[in-house]
């Protein structure tokens, strides 16, 4: 599965992440006087006093057992070289760097320093803490919500409503502020702000919040876009409603779509990016050959009337065996459903995504899948598992302490060392391996479920890598160059081939073309990751 052919050729921490908080609407007009400059943003603090260990150390040449310098550290084990560089100036820091091990019998025959602890002792000390900045929320008014699994669909064209939030006691929002399509508002102390239709693009909003401590939240941004609708009601129109913005509160339009700054098509994306509402629609019927195969092998089909078992000299299900096993495939596939769906509905990734993507990695057989190092349903390799702890973060932040200390876990996956690393990447691959000699038909199946939530975070962490990507080559937010269909088959190409692959595919298609489509971008994949155009275009049917 994921990234098969090269390790990412971004290796990107989460502090490189786009931050494209969201985005707006048009031809609203302004809401009372006209907003001021730029706001300074959030800037408040707060000094409190905490009681620490104070250890001190004392620093020594070898040769002639002198204290040259004292260190005081508020943690167990040695200072670092940050801290004898502050305590004891360049000269020692330069000398404990170059430095050789003193290994001799007679230390004063070394040359540099050596450390030793003097004492502890209870201590107190000012810390600077920053305070809770202020926020705006964005909601909508007067909309009544016709029916629909995609998007907003208002009766009427509605208000966008902009609400400020003070996280302190004793203060208060005193004003919000920003430009609706360029125009300019400001309003006390909530904002309600008409809205206009708009093309398929939307349109821009920019907005703040002023606090009565004195200063102001960040410049939050979202893109809003009405579009009418026909309903079978030509005499009253609805109006699709989409907002993609960090502050929104209502039905969020699309997985992925914050992040790409993309709408989906008007009125929902296609049926292979979609959730349905009922879990019939998500059935399949199809006559998977390996999986076929393997359930004649562990006894749950009986196809002995079928010429040599049902099973061919390489392994393989034949025809007749293909036919006996073509029920129990059935329901064998359609036995993840209920999972997939309420996966979808918890993490926003696409339901019929994850089964099309199931059906092609391992054809619902979750164990290891004919012999490869990829594991699950999804089949999982390291390189995919380094994907899913580098670029999600919140999945990270879950799943690091089943496996690691929390104090190990809080320096973030970029800075754990190799050998933690690679024991969590391998720990998440047999986490979705299924297979189990003990169990019945060789397959844990609470192990089997459990992948399935791993997979969708797998699968929004290489949506935040693709962003990346097509940011850096292009330098362009991804919702500006590409359609919200295609940054998911470029997603599931970072998935299988790599994001080496779509980078280079990408950046030729970009600088030969000057545009990203699949068609230019899946032609320009070199040959070692020529797979994944197949692969996608077949989750993507």
């Amino acid at each position: 599965m994921t990234n098969r052919f090269w390790r990412s050729l971004l290796y990107l921490g989460s502090a490189s992440l786009l931050a494209l908080n969201g985005v707006a609407f048009s031809n609203a007009q302004p809401a009372g006087a006209a907003a001021s400059d730029a706001p300074p943003g959030p800037d408040r603090s707060t000094v409190i006093s905490v009681d620490y260990t104070a250890y001190e150390w004392w620093v020594a040449s070898w040769n002639r057992n002198q204290v040259v310098c004292s260190v005081t550290v508020d943690h167990k084990g040695q200072p670092t070289l940050g801290e004898v560089y502050t305590d004891c100036g360049e000269d020692v820091y330069d000398t404990f760097v170059e430095q050789k091990p003193c290994l001799g019998i007679n230390t004063r025959l070394c040359s540099g320093y050596y450390m030793y602890l003097v004492g502890s002792s209870q201590a107190t000390k000012e810390v600077s803490v920053a305070l809770p900045p202020p926020v705006v929320w964005l909601s909508l008014e007067d909309c009544s919500p016709v029916a629909s699994a995609a998007t907003t669909v208002c009766e009427y064209i509605p208000k966008v409503v902009l609400t400020g939030e003070e996280p302190l006691p004793n203060e208060h929002i005193v004003g919000i502020e920003g430009t609706l399509a360029g125009e300019p508002f400001s309003c006390d102390p909530v904002c309600k702000l008409e809205l206009q239709p708009t093309d398929e693009d939307g349109a821009d909003l920019q907005f703040w919040a002023w606090s009565s401590y004195g200063d102001s939240s960040v410049v939050f941004s979202a893109q809003v876009r009405v579009v009418q609708v026909d309903l079978g009601n030509p005499d009253a129109p609805s109006w699709y409603v989409d907002v993609l913005s960090s502050q929104w509160q209502g039905m969020h339009v699309a997985t992925c779509a914050d992040t790409w700054q993309s709408f989906p098509p008007v009125g929902g994306p296609p049926e292979w990016l979609s959730t349905p509402r009922d879990i019939e629609d998500l059935s399949s019927d199809i006559p998977y050959e390996y999986l076929s195969a393997n359930l004649i092998l562990q006894g749950v089909v009986d196809a002995s009337y079928c010429p040599d078992g049902g099973l061919d000299a390489g392994g393989g299900v034949n025809t007749c065996g293909l036919e006996a096993a073509r029920q129990a495939v059935n329901d064998w596939q359609d036995q993840f459903d209920t999972l997939i769906l309420n996966t979808a509905h918890e993490t926003g990734v696409p339901a019929q995504l994850l089964k099309n993507l199931f059906a092609r990695e391992s054809q619902f057989w979750p164990g290891i899948f004919k012999a490869s190092p990829d594991a699950g349903l999804g089949q999982l390799t390291e390189n995919g598992a380094d994907t899913a702890l580098l670029w999600n973060p919140s999945f990270y932040k879950q799943y690091c302490p089943l496996v690691l200390s929390e104090a190990a876990c809080s320096q973030g996956y970029l800075h754990l060392d190799a050998d933690q690393q690679e024991l969590l990447r391998q720990a998440l691959v047999s986490s979705v391996n299924a297979s189990c000699e003990d169990c019945p038909l060789g397959i844990d199946l609470s192990q089997a479920d459990f992948s399935v939530k791993v997979f969708a975070h797998t699968m929004l962490a290489n949506c935040e890598q693709t962003s990346q990507v097509i940011y850096n080559v292009t330098g362009n937010i991804p919702g500006e160059v590409a359609s919200y269909e295609d940054l998911w088959k470029f997603t599931l190409v970072n998935y299988n081939a790599g994001a080496g692959c779509l980078a280079l595919a990408a950046s030729f298609a970009w600088d030969t073309e000057g545009d990203l489509n699949w068609d230019n971008v899946s032609g320009n994949l070199t040959e070692v990751c020529k797979g994944a155009k197949p692969y996608v275009e077949e989750i993507s049917r």
